[in-house]
C-alpha cells in the first residue's frame, strides 16, 4: 500500500488546501522519529492465539520502598508468569480527575506511581498497551492554561461554542452539560466538554492537533508501547447539526494514525475504544488497506487492528441471569473479522461500567431493562446519558462483574465462583484476544465504602 498517498487523501478530505503542507510536516515528524529509533522491529504487528492482555492501573499494587509500577511488575512475575503476555496500563500520566482519563501531561509518568524507566523495564517482559486519551485533556494541562492566557498558538486547540446553538442532535454519553463556561484573557468563552467540566475536548479540525497527536503516539512507541488504545476515538470530530459521533472525519483521523505507524513503527498496533452498537463498532477495522473491495478477506484494514467487543458483557450477563443462551449463541455465529491481521478484543469487565448501547439490536428493551433491574438488586448503580429529546436513559451499569453475576445478599461461595469462572471461560474461548481485568483476576466485590468516600459509583 502507498501510505503516503493514503495519508494525503485523508488530509485532503479533512483539511483541503492545507493537505500538501501538512503531509510535509507529518513526513518530518516521521523522519525525526526514525532517525532516533532506527533499531525498532520492522515486522508488522501480529497477534496469535497466545496473546492475552491484563487490564490494570499502574498503582494497583503497592509495596514499601518501591514504586507502584515496580510492585506491579513483581506481582506479574511472581503470580502470572507467562499466562499473559501483554499488559494494558490504564492512563499512568499526571491527571486531575476521572481516575487518569483527564490527563494533565501526556508525556510524563505520574510521579506518584513511577517513572518512564519503570515503564520501559516492564516492557522488557510484557508487551505494553498505552492509552492515548486524545479526545480531551485536563483543564489543568499546559495546553488549556495557555489557551486561557490567550497564547496565540493554542487559540484553536479547543472547541468554542455559541451557547445559543442547538446541540440537541449531538450524542451525549453523560447526563452533564455539553459545554462549560471558562474565563479567558479575551473574556468569557464556552468550550465543548463531552465527558466532564474537567475534560476539555480537543479541536481536531485544527490540523495542529493532529500533528501533536501523531508526534505523541510516536513518543509512546519510543517509550515502550507495542499497542496504542485510542480512547473515546469516536467523539474526536464535531460538526454542529450531527451526532458528532463516528463521523467519517473521525475514521479518517484513525486511518492517518494507522498509516503513520505503518511507516514509522509497523510493529505497533492500534485498538479503538468505541462503546457503541456492534454494527458501528466493527467499522473501526476500516477499509481494505489496498482499496480492493473484491477481496473477501484481504490481509489488512486501514484502521484499528483490534476493536473492543463491547457487546459481549451485556450478552454474558443476560445469558447467566436468564439461563437462555439463544441471544449469545446467535450473535457469536454472526461474528467474523474482515482482515487477516484484525481481531476482536474480548472483555467482560474493565475500569468502565458495563455499557448498554452495544446491547441495542441484540437484546430487546425488556431484556436490557432486566439487566438494569438485576444490577440494582445486586447492589450496583446505573449511570445515565442525555437523549436528543432531553430525556435520560441508562448508559452504563456500575457494578463489579462478580457481583453482577452473583447476588451478594444470597451469596453461595462455591456456586458464585463457578458462575464467575464459567463467564471467563466463555470469554477465553471466543476467537480474538482476551482482556482480563485485574478485578476479575482477583474476584473483587462492590466497594460501597469507596462510593461513599469518592461520590463515584
Amino acid at each position: 500500500m502507498d501510505y503516503e498517498n493514503h495519508i494525503r487523501k485523508q488530509l485532503d478530505f479533512l483539511y483541503g488546501p492545507q493537505s500538501d503542507q501538512l503531509w510535509q510536516e507529518i513526513r518530518g515528524i516521521i523522519d525525526r522519529f526514525l532517525d532516533k529509533n532506527n533499531d525498532l522491529p520492522s515486522e508488522n504487528f501480529q497477534l496469535t492465539e497466545k496473546d492475552a492482555i491484563l487490564i490494570t492501573y499502574g498503582d494497583q499494587f503497592r509495596a514499601p520502598n518501591q514504586s507502584h509500577l515496580k510492585s506491579l511488575a513483581d506481582f506479574l512475575k511472581q503470580n502470572l508468569g507467562h499466562a499473559i503476555n501483554r499488559v494494558h496500563l490504564l492512563p499512568f500520566y499526571p491527571y486531575s480527575s476521572d481516575d487518569g482519563f483527564s490527563v494533565i501531561d501526556y508525556r510524563q509518568v505520574d510521579p506518584n506511581i513511577g517513572t518512564w524507566e519503570d515503564i520501559q523495564q516492564l516492557s522488557e517482559s510484557y508487551e505494553i498497551m498505552f492509552d492515548a486519551v486524545i479526545n480531551h485533556i485536563s483543564r489543568e494541562s499546559d495546553w488549556f492554561q495557555a489557551y486561557l492566557r490567550g497564547d496565540s498558538r493554542y487559540r484553536h486547540y479547543f472547541i468554542e461554542v455559541d451557547p445559543t446553538t442547538d446541540l440537541s442532535s449531538v450524542f451525549r454519553p453523560r447526563a452533564l452539560p455539553l459545554f462549560h463556561t471558562v474565563e479567558t484573557n479575551e473574556g468569557r468563552k464556552y468550550v465543548w466538554t463531552t465527558f466532564s467540566e474537567d475534560q476539555i475536548d480537543l479541536n481536531f479540525s485544527n490540523p495542529q492537533i493532529l500533528l501533536e497527536i501523531i508526534d505523541l503516539l510516536l513518543f509512546y512507541v519510543e517509550n515502550g508501547a507495542s499497542l496504542i488504545r485510542l480512547d473515546a476515538v469516536g467523539y474526536i470530530w464535531k460538526i454542529i447539526g450531527t451526532s458528532s459521533l463516528n463521523l467519517p472525519q473521525a475514521h479518517s483521523v484513525v486511518k492517518i494514525l494507522r498509516a503513520v505507524l505503518n511507516i514509522a513503527a509497523p510493529n505497533t498496533g492500534i485498538i479503538s475504544e468505541t462503546n457503541i452498537p456492534h454494527d458501528e463498532n466493527i467499522k473501526y477495522f476500516g477499509d481494505p488497506a489496498g482499496g480492493d473491495d473484491s477481496q473477501a478477506k484481504p490481509g489488512s484494514g486501514d484502521e484499528a487492528q483490534m476493536i473492543y467487543q463491547f457487546s459481549l458483557a451485556p450478552l454474558i450477563l443476560h445469558t447467566f441471569h436468564t439461563g437462555d443462551v439463544t441471544a449469545l449463541e446467535y450473535w457469536v455465529l454472526t461474528l467474523s473479522v474482515p482482515y487477516q491481521d484484525s481481531a476482536f478484543f474480548n472483555f467482560i469487565a474493565s475500569h468502565d461500567g458495563i455499557g448498554l448501547m452495544p446491547a441495542k439490536g441484540l437484546l430487546s428493551d425488556e431484556q436490557i431493562q432486566a439487566l438494569i433491574d438485576k444490577t440494582l438488586l445486586h447492589g450496583g448503580e446505573a449511570s445515565y446519558k442525555t437523549n436528543s429529546d432531553g430525556t435520560k436513559s441508562v448508559y452504563e451499569l456500575n457494578i463489579t462483574l462478580f457481583d453482577a453475576l452473583n447476588n451478594p445478599a444470597k451469596d453461595n461461595s462455591k456456586r458464585s465462583v463457578s458462575r464467575f469462572i464459567a463467564s471467563q471461560a466463555i470469554m477465553l474461548s471466543l476467537a480474538g484476544v482476551p482482556g482480563i481485568y485485574i478485578h476479575s483476576l482477583l474476584g473483587s466485590r462492590n466497594c460501597h465504602a469507596c462510593k461513599e468516600e469518592t461520590g463515584r459509583a
